[in-house]
């Protein structure tokens, strides 16, 4: 990563999502335990264009949601983007849902836009099981793409159960 500063902006660019993340968590849960839990994923976007070229709706439909879909629009290089950081959102929320046995499907973690413009994570199936395991009680998302990658972060505010305790 290093060319051009990419690596200095990218660190830059996710301690100030992470903190900001935070800051607005703590604020809200101060008197209540947590555990934040925190999942990070970048997507080479060639890779994902290339995968779209060579698979083309299998790898889409395996992959992404028909509202995920139709939020990529355009050029293929716009639609390559816009999916390579739909694939980081959804790769970085396993890593705060954290599976131990099965992975759930990809469709059934969503990141979803709102009519305001910013995007959402929704959860179904096995990942809606796999977070109410966890006491997940919030997830946030951010995501971007420039220079050729896709970079995500995901948050996640768990609460723990009775008997257990927050990390």
């Amino acid at each position: 990563m290093g060319r051009d500063g990419q690596g200095h902006a990218a660190a830059a660019f996710l301690l100030s999502l992470i903190s900001a993340a935070a800051d607005t968590t703590v604020t809200r849960l101060m008197d209540e335990p947590f555990e934040l839990r925190v999942g990070l994923d970048v997507a080479v976007i060639a890779d994902v264009a290339a995968s779209i070229e060579r698979f083309g709706d299998r790898y889409r439909l395996r992959l992404f949601t028909p509202h995920e879909l139709g939020c990529c629009t355009g050029t293929p290089e716009v639609v390559a983007a816009g999916l390579a950081a739909r694939f980081a959102a959804k790769e970085a929320t396993l890593k705060v849902l954290r599976p131990t046995a099965v992975t759930p499907e990809w469709t059934t973690m969503e990141v979803r836009r709102t009519s305001g413009g910013w995007c959402t994570i929704g959860l179904t199936g096995g990942a809606a099981r796999l977070a109410e395991e966890s006491g997940i009680a919030d997830l946030s998302v951010s995501f971007s793409h420039e220079a050729g990658l896709a970079i995500a972060i995901v948050v996640g505010v768990c609460r723990p159960g009775p008997g257990q305790a927050a990390n």
